[in-house]
This record gives structure tokens, C-alpha cells and sequence, in this order.
């Protein structure tokens, strides 16, 4: 409700159209997708989605829920939540389009090639707690 969506949609359809990055990456505050406390969007779904479907987003990154989850891939975008860095935990029940969500502390790294996009989350032990590689398409590997 506080986005200036008459000025920040049209930008990123242009950025979107106009890439020819090999991997592309929204990063926004909110989830569309989330096992947490707001769950899903759906005006994000709505809004978004086919724009990511159309000009292939593999990854979509947020925070504000406070706590780590990773979707399977929805039409070839994996949705990251990475909410868990300091602030208060909040419970998260792992959905249907859940691949994996955990109210711990961490950060998650991502490394990308020419063939892969990398995700790895960890907890403040060091402790892996998620891996997924991603193709181009934004298929598992």
C-alpha cells in the first residue's frame, strides 16, 4: 500500500525487457510467496508473477517476514524470503510450495556461473541449512 506502483512498475518492465543478463534477480522488501506471518500476496501474485514469468525471473529476494524460506520454483522463479539477520524470529510452517523454510538466525550467499545459480543459507554456527542450484530456466538442478 505504500508503493508508487505508477512509477515503479513501469521501470522495472522496462529494466526487465531491456536485460540480456543471463541471470535476473528482483530484489523487494515484502513476500509474494510465504509460509510466515503475512503469507502469500496476492496483488504481488497478481502484479508480478506473469512479469516474471514473461521475461524470465529465476529469483525473487525479500525480507520483513523474520525468518528463512526458499519455494520450489513457481513458474520458473524460486522466491527467497532471507528475513532472519538480527531482528526478532517469527514461527514459519512450511507450505505447499514450501522447499524449505526455518525460524533460525543466519544469511544466505549466492553464487552464480554461466550454467548455475547457487543458493546456500547457514545459521550463526556455520551450519548449512539450504542448498539449491538453479539452471537457466530457473529449474532445479
Amino acid at each position: 500500500g505504500n508503493v508508487a506502483w505508477q512509477h515503479q512498475l513501469p521501470w522495472l518492465k522496462r529494466v526487465l525487457a531491456a536485460s540480456s543478463a543471463p541471470w535476473k534477480v528482483v530484489v523487494g522488501h515484502h513476500p509474494i510467496y510465504s509460509s510466515g506471518l503475512y503469507g502469500n500476496d496476492r496483488a504481488a501474485i497478481a502484479r508480478l508473477t506473469p512479469l516474471f514469468r514473461r521475461h524470465g525471473v529465476q529469483l525473487y529476494i525479500n525480507g520483513h517476514d523474520h525468518n528463512y524460506e526458499r519455494s520450489r520454483p513457481l513458474d520458473g522463479t524460486t522466491y527467497l524470503t532471507v528475513g532472519n539477520g538480527g531482528a526478532s524470529l517469527r514461527p514459519v510452517a512450511p507450505g505447499p510450495d514450501s522447499a524449505r523454510a526455518v525460524s533460525t538466525f543466519g544469511f544466505a550467499s549466492l553464487h552464480a556461473d554461466a550454467g548455475s545459480l547457487t543458493i546456500e543459507a547457514w545459521n550463526t554456527s556455520g551450519q548449512r541449512l539450504d542448498r539449491a542450484v538453479l539452471d537457466r530456466s530457473g529449474a532445479l538442478i
